[in-house]
């Protein structure tokens, strides 16, 4: 398998020479070849998943701490899976628009940027993890500053490589601080001596804020939302499907494996406290944009969050010796992990697709596309749907898997993080909800109703490639959503890597199981349920239906064809991008998103009073904002009043404070 994966890399470095070469069949040569590199990783990785581990490969080259090193186990087989998938299906969409004016800037980091994440998930040392990982960061740059004739490109593009650089001056002098020496790179050296104390404090810092920068976690997310957009859209699909992965793989090998098994209870809270903040601005944030990419990106900020609060718990309980649910939260992680690199990598075909179709990502230019692209819309949907955690698609049993663990958060025992896990399963939850409104809003705008342009009335279905990868994710989607339980049983490995021990996943015949006697999950039983539902729908419409009545388009909102003078329809019965995100705005207040209310002080040495400026017509502010104004005026005005104090209130202020400390320090130690 390890020969396989250097013959693969080898191939990709060969493609990448082929496509300097200026000549009208580069750029299918290209594409197609990287799709059958794709393939081959998918090969490797089911095999690597499925047979015992194979040893460790050592390269006749390397650096001067040792040659490189090579090994495939359950954590990175796994990750080699996402990006096979997402390799592939974004190479056949590429193939579909392939031409001979299709630039060597595009066509030469491609491969390479698929090899080096392949090198990252095959390194078995440090040295060759940090090379490829490296590697694609500078592919990645090379294909988002591709296009970079415009203006945002530009920006996006030298946004994008200023966090590759901070992300590099992360990772670096954390695996610095990993290695006792030169010569003990090698995973299984560094295994031997796991960090401790502040090493292992700093070592947790240093690649949260990393590895995180490349995942899109905040608050190291500006990247994401334009560099997304600004790269092609086969390059896009990757970078939110498979990269972004392969940041978390770098985190989880590090944290999870290579500092060893005996880490506190406490790891995991920096990890649940950042995802449930990315779950939480990624949803909102995809709630208000109006570029198709640009939400999709948000959504991707808002899923990685998800990944890595369900790491998080996996840290904490395995800190806490509860490996059962460390196994529980590891499921959850590696799940969504590869739920998410499919539905992601198709929307944002989808979205490159309509891109090509209508020459727009604007929401508010698209409209009614389902008629004239019914395979595309259906994909999307389908995508969207799994986005939005519906069963029985796939994204909801990684999700459902997520909640489990999060409701289990109370058996730790300690105070403090049941406290984090209670506002953390809050978090998931609104996120969720969030979620499903911004893929509702997507697909609403860009598929159903009527067309608001010309360009999206005029819009052709997808070329045979590019619908074969769209149709074939969207199968994935369907069937990962209904077996999640046999993919489980294939991530056995990478379970027992993040858990610490030997936990099986949380697996019952075809269903989940969120441990003994608890709750059940049997997507196949509801998916077969709500076939048998459809179908008598659809019996009991042709059976009983009215007769004598016109009938019209599903998606075209219950309104009549519009008039040859008229041919869009009145503008102000189709609902706009901005309007449909304006009551989430009146709901948080409009400051919070940057809308016009404002908060003035008249007078700056007078902190008891306050003047609210509001327009008239958003009476949700008050009744969200003002109270906090008020509260924060409150607090001022008490904390001054502290000056005034004489010694002996100071003093007993402070006396007071010291044992309500000591007695909050002894209801956590007896809990």
């Amino acid at each position: 398998m390890l020969t396989a994966i250097l013959c693969l890399l080898a191939a990709l470095l060969a493609l990448a020479a082929v496509g300097a070469v200026r000549a009208p069949w580069t750029a299918r040569a290209v594409h197609a070849g990287t799709a059958a590199a794709s393939g081959g990783f998918c090969v490797v990785a089911i095999l690597a998943l499925l047979l015992p581990a194979a040893p460790v490969m050592a390269l006749p080259f390397g650096s001067f701490w040792g040659p490189a090193m090579l090994a495939l186990d359950g954590l990175s087989a796994w990750f080699l899976l996402i990006l096979g998938i997402s390799g592939g299906a974004a190479s056949l969409a590429a193939l579909s628009h392939a031409s001979a004016a299709t630039p060597a800037r595009l066509l030469v980091p491609w491969p390479i940027f698929l090899a080096a994440m392949a090198l990252t998930l095959a390194a078995a040392d440090a040295f060759t993890m940090l090379l490829g990982f490296e590697a694609m960061s500078l592919a990645s740059w090379a294909l988002v500053a591709a296009e970079h004739e415009r203006a945002e490109n530009r920006r996006a593009a030298a946004l994008y490589l200023v966090f590759a650089i901070f992300a590099a001056a992360c990772l670096i002098p954390a695996i610095g601080l990993l290695a006792i020496g030169p010569e003990a790179v090698g995973f299984a050296a560094l295994r031997e001596t796991p960090p401790e104390g502040l090493r292992a404090t700093l070592i947790l810092v240093l690649v949260l804020a990393g590895a995180g920068a490349k995942a899109g976690l905040v608050p190291f997310h500006a990247w994401l939302p334009l560099a997304h957009p600004a790269a092609p859209s086969h390059v896009s699909a990757v970078m939110s499907g498979a990269m972004t992965k392969v940041a978390l793989y770098v985190m989880a090998r590090v944290l999870f494996d290579l500092c060893g098994p005996a880490q506190p209870l406490w790891w995991g809270v920096p990890l649940l406290s950042l995802g449930a903040g990315s779950a939480l601005v990624g949803a909102l944030r995809a709630n208000m944009e109006e570029d198709s990419k640009t939400l999709l990106a948000c959504s991707t900020i808002e899923n990685i969050g998800l990944i890595v609060m369900a790491m998080g718990l996996a840290l904490a309980f395995r800190g806490a010796d509860l490996a059962p649910l460390a196994a529980l939260a590891a499921s959850a992680a590696l799940l969504h992990a590869l739920n998410h690199g499919v539905f992601k990598t198709l929307l944002f075909l989808g979205a490159g697709a309509v891109l090509h179709a209508a020459l727009s990502r604007r929401l508010d230019a698209l409209g009614g596309l389902i008629g004239p692209m019914p395979w595309t819309a259906v994909a999307v949907m389908v995508g969207a749907g799994a986005a939005a955690a519906l069963p029985p698609l796939s994204g909801f049993s990684s999700e459902w898997l997520l909640l489990q663990s999060l409701l289990a958060g109370w058996r730790t025992g300690a105070l403090g993080f049941q406290i984090v896990v209670a506002a953390a399963t809050a978090v998931a939850a609104l996120s969720a909800a969030l979620a499903t409104a911004a893929m509702v809003r997507f697909v609403g705008l860009a598929f159903l109703g009527r067309p608001r342009t010309p360009r999206a009335a005029g819009a052709t279905e997808s070329p045979g490639a590019e619908r074969v990868a769209l149709v074939g994710l969207a199968g994935l989607t369907i069937l990962f959503g209904i077996l999640p339980a046999p993919l489980l049983d294939l991530a056995e490995g990478g379970v027992r890597l993040l858990a610490g021990g030997g936990t099986r996943p949380v697996t019952a015949a075809l269903g989940l199981a969120a441990g003994d006697g608890a709750a059940r999950l049997w997507p196949a039983l509801a998916f077969l349920l709500l076939v048998v539902i459809a179908a008598a729908l659809v019996v009991a419409l042709r059976v009983r239906g009215a007769r004598g009545f016109s009938t019209g388009s599903l998606w075209a909102g219950g309104f009549l064809a519009p008039p040859p003078h008229f041919p869009f329809g009145d503008p102000a019965t189709q609902p706009s991008a901005a309007g449909m995100a304006q009551p989430l705005r009146r709901m948080l207040g409009g400051a919070l998103l940057g809308a016009e209310e404002r908060v003035t002080m008249p007078d700056p040495g007078d902190i008891s009073a306050a003047t609210i400026t509001v327009r008239a017509e958003d009476p949700a502010f008050p009744y969200l904002l003002a109270p906090l104004v008020r509260m924060r005026d409150a607090l001022a005005l008490r904390a001054e009043q502290l000056r005034e104090l004489s010694i002996r209130q100071c003093l007993m202020l402070s006396f007071s404070l010291l044992i309500a400390m000591l007695a909050l320090v002894a209801i956590l130690e007896r809990g």
